[in-house]
């Protein structure tokens, strides 16, 4: 049986998290979460609390042993796991918000909208140094409709394909070959892009231009 850490937030990170714990071939081991935990999604802390899994409760993963665990689920986390530590695990994967090497970094919904992309999409790739940079595990394309659409419209759109996606995965990720990333198709927006945006700064065009 394969021990199993979850390190996110929301409603996505507690999907994967029931998964893990439903299966037969997984055990969840750990809950790091991302501290302060946000209001508009769930709390994966009460979910912890609710089904009696350990949860890391300064949210800093340096407090988890690295040798703890046989597999971490990045879900949004929002620390960047230094080489040492990712050195130290036997396996780091984390579920990215849209099609790899495209869009790496912050905001990738909001910037596939601000640039009028006509298709978005869920990567699960390994942790290596760099961001979002790893080996492509499993990916999922689909449409988006930046006429119609509002950030929150994809979002909640790309968590019904990460469920599935994560639940296809996951049971056969060993037998899976991991593809390199094309660095000449890469994308990346940091944090200071964030005042590019305009009107896909938030969650809708209305809340962004207040």
């Amino acid at each position: 049986m394969k021990n199993i850490t979850v390190l996110g937030k929301g409603s996505l990170a507690i999907s994967v998290c029931q998964n893990i714990l439903e299966s037969k071939e997984h055990n969840l081991v750990n809950v790091v979460p991302v501290l302060p935990e946000p209001a508009w999604t769930s709390s994966i802390s009460d979910w912890c609390l609710d089904h009696g899994v350990s949860i890391i409760k300064s949210g800093d993963y340096n407090d988890l042993p690295p040798d703890s665990f046989d597999l971490g689920v990045s879900v949004f986390y929002d620390k960047i796991l230094s080489a040492d530590y990712i050195k130290r695990c036997k396996r780091l994967i984390n579920i990215h918000n849209a099609p790899l090497p495209k869009y790496r970094g912050m905001n990738p919904i909001n910037w596939a909208l601000k640039n009028n992309e006509t298709e978005h999409g869920i990567t699960i790739h390994d942790i290596e140094p760099g961001i979002d940079s790893g080996k492509i595990i499993s990916q999922v394309k689909y449409s988006i409709f930046p006429s119609a659409d509002e950030v929150i419209d994809v979002y909640n759109r790309s968590l019904s394909y990460a469920k599935i996606l994560f639940e296809e995965t996951i049971n056969i990720i060993d037998d899976i070959v991991p593809v390199k990333q094309n660095e000449n198709e890469a994308t990346y927006y940091s944090q200071q892009d964030c005042g590019l945006l305009e009107e896909r700064k938030n969650f809708t065009r209305r809340e962004s231009l207040c």
